[in-house]
């Protein structure tokens, strides 16, 4: 296994490793038993996108940009010409309706924004001298725009043609961003979510107004996803999880994520919390579940029932950094700790992990201010509460992994502040597809 040829979990350093999740040697229930280390980069690996079933690029701190066919783990281009810093990536897709072509478009500290040909590793357009550094970045591929935010939201076409902006009123500038319907988009700004509206003119002309301002957070929020048509999610540093109604965005569920903690463990502490253990760093949704990492733990919670389905307290020994829904059981999270782990939904075993009271099911319906929702529920008044099993552990990374992208049987990519990417495949499948190759060159060949 992994562990027999990376040393095991004694690379990742001073980390203390958590007794409870080991899972030992043998793991059926996971399929990355092969691995190919990628080197490139230089500085802390941020960013992974995917450009398409085979390919995808990564970027970070070093200021490059490198594409990666994970079929073969070769580096197909090196996109050079940021000199800070990548602040965001994303893929934009433009269809003339017979064919479609794929860009990335990348945002620096170095106040520039830069589309790029993937294929060809040109730099197509960049516009330089920005007023400040964008922070992240948004594409409506149905109106054929951009968007991109940070001290103000500004509206791109296709040619980098900027058709508007609008300048927000936020010390920290906008920090996510995400499409909503009837030409909107919610920008979330410190602890505020602002609706802006797109309006599309006879003469093809664009304008942005704010419409609308939520102020419903306690904290700074971390992280805001779209959930489904009508629905989008917020969460933020105090552990709040908010489900709004994607339309008319009043609120459809708030809860109030807090970990038990022993007595013994309160007495010691003499004090709140850390920030770090309450806060949502990274959901992701498959529009059924939402899957929240709360500081070194994860939280699962059904959409339809606006109920919790499964969590677990501690996951990993430090903050998980990004997450995924790889079914309606099966999840990965990645972490701090250098590590990327496999996790499935089963029953939970009685007694039933102890948790405060409203550790659970504090969420309210229409809720339009700051005030404290109603009362809390036992975690016992929870049916059908299940737990996370460990089901699979990727040793590899030296440095914390700060993202993953699958591709699906293709394999796993996974990036760190080590510099390294790491492509995790399926190494039954490889074995498989080897003796393929090899019987082909045979019949090719005669025999032996």
């Amino acid at each position: 296994m992994l562990r027999w040829i990376l040393g095991g979990r004694e690379a990742q350093g001073s980390v203390e490793k958590s007794s409870v999740l080991c899972i030992g040697e043998e793991q059926p229930k996971n399929w990355f038993t092969e691995l190919q280390v990628l080197k490139g980069h230089f500085d802390i690996v941020r960013f992974l996108v995917q450009i398409d079933d085979f390919r995808c690029a990564s970027a970070g701190d070093d200021g490059l940009v490198l594409v990666w066919n994970v079929e073969t783990g070769e580096r197909l281009q090196e996109l050079r010409g940021h000199s800070q810093q990548i602040t965001a990536i994303t893929t934009f897709t433009c269809s003339n309706g017979l064919m479609s072509h794929t860009s990335l478009i990348t945002a620096s500290s170095d106040r520039s924004l830069s589309l790029w040909d993937p294929d060809t590793g040109n730099r197509v357009q960049t516009i330089s001298d920005l007023q400040s550094s964008v922070k992240c970045l948004l594409v409506l591929e149905r109106l054929c725009v951009w968007v991109s935010g940070g001290e103000e939201l500004c509206v791109w076409n296709k040619d980098f043609q900027l058709q508007c902006h609008k300048q927000n009123h936020s010390d920290t500038g906008i920090t996510a961003l995400i499409e909503l319907p009837k030409n909107c988009i919610a920008a979330a700004m410190d602890k505020e979510i602002v609706i802006y509206r797109l309006t599309v003119s006879t003469d093809s002309s664009m304008s942005v107004a704010e419409i609308r301002c939520l102020s419903d957070h306690q904290d700074q929020i971390r992280a805001l996803i779209n959930v489904n048509d009508g629905l989008f999610a917020s969460g933020s540093h105090m552990g709040e999880l908010i489900l709004w109604d994607a339309i008319d965005w009043n609120i459809l569920a708030y809860e109030h994520i807090l970990w038990e903690e022993s007595q013994a463990q309160a007495e010691i502490r003499m004090g709140a919390p850390k920030p770090s253990e309450m806060s949502i760093q990274h959901l992701t949704t498959n529009g059924k579940l939402i899957l929240a990492a709360v500081g070194s733990g994860l939280y699962v919670y059904s959409v339809l029932t606006k109920t919790v389905v499964a969590y677990r307290k501690v996951a990993h020994d430090s903050n998980i950094l990004h997450t995924m829904l790889l079914s309606d059981s099966e999840l990965m999270s990645c972490s701090e700790d250098g590590s990327v782990r496999m996790w499935e939904i089963q029953d939970l075993p009685l007694p039933a992990e102890p948790a405060t009271p409203g550790f659970f099911g504090m969420w309210s319906f229409g809720r339009s201010s700051k005030q404290a929702g109603p009362p809390l529920k036992k975690i016992i008044d929870v049916p059908n509460i299940r737990t996370l099993e460990l089901t699979g552990d990727l040793i590899g990374h030296s440095g914390a992994v700060q993202m993953f992208v699958s591709f699906n049987e293709n394999g796993l990519v996974t990036c760190s502040t080590d510099h390294l990417l790491i492509l995790w495949k399926n190494g039954e499948r490889q074995s498989h597809l080897r003796s393929l190759v090899l019987f082909q060159k045979l019949e090719e060949n005669g025999g032996l």
